[in-house]
């Protein structure tokens, strides 16, 4: 199957134009008439999984390997490293980062959790989940998987959350809830938050990202290539 075929189908799935201005979604690596034999789903590329991609396999990552403009190339460092490895290869690289998480994974991640989206806004998903803060972080962490949960508690019953995969604390301002669930929340946005009554529920950037390979492997069931999906590590340890 041509990388180009692969490309038109996962446009069709998720636009790559929907993403954000910022982004860097798309083919990063290889070309469309490149052949490919194998396809692997992982949140990000790594050396590990390199050593397990087989040559003239494409590799779709929720977060870009590319993502500023590269200046030089300098083997020794990361990210020049892997993309040696995988030109080498013959590794082509696709990445779907906000077009997917405005397309499913913030859905995919709801309904993990048990809530069904009552409403999309740009790239904020909305729950009705009639609860205490309390008894929303405890199930949170159940289902997360999450033994520390940071919280803001600014108000205790959440009737409407909002949910962002990723780091969505940029958005805090524009938040239509009672709750906001997303990783990576800094100091300044919970201050902020906590004035505007707004409760926070920081969920991680790795936990909350962590089943994009499990969700968009659910739709590439037809193809006639083989999806595996890598389970990536997150870079930081707990103690």
């Amino acid at each position: 199957m041509t990388l180009g075929a692969l490309y038109d189908f996962l446009d069709t799935l998720s636009p790559f134009a929907t993403q954000a201005r910022w982004d860097n979604s798309g083919l990063l690596i290889g070309s469309l008439d490149d052949e490919v034999e194998q396809i692997y789903l992982s949140l990000d590329v790594d050396g590990s999984l390199l050593e397990q991609v087989t040559p003239n396999s494409l590799i779709i990552t929720h977060h870009p390997l590319i993502f500023s403009g590269l200046k030089q190339l300098d083997f020794a460092k990361y990210p020049s490293n892997l993309i040696q490895i995988m030109v080498q290869k013959k590794i082509s690289l696709i990445a779907m980062h906000t077009n997917f998480d405005l397309s499913h994974l913030n859905a995919y991640v709801a309904s993990k959790l048990g809530f069904e989206v009552s409403e999309t806004k740009e790239f904020v998903a909305y729950c009705e989940v009639n609860q205490s803060l309390d008894d929303l972080a405890l199930h949170v962490k159940h289902v997360l998987g999450i033994e520390h949960l940071r919280i803001v508690r600014a108000r205790e019953w959440i009737g409407r959350c909002a949910i962002t995969t990723g780091s969505g604390g940029d958005l805090i301002a524009q938040i239509e809830a009672d709750c906001f669930l997303s990783g990576d929340l800094k100091y300044h946005q919970a201050m902020e938050a906590k004035e505007n009554n707004l409760s926070l529920m920081d969920i991680g950037h790795f936990e909350s990202e962590r089943y994009f390979p499990e969700c968009l492997g659910n739709y590439l069931k037809n193809l006639p290539l083989k999806a595996i999906i890598s389970n990536s590590k997150n870079p930081f340890e707990y103690k």
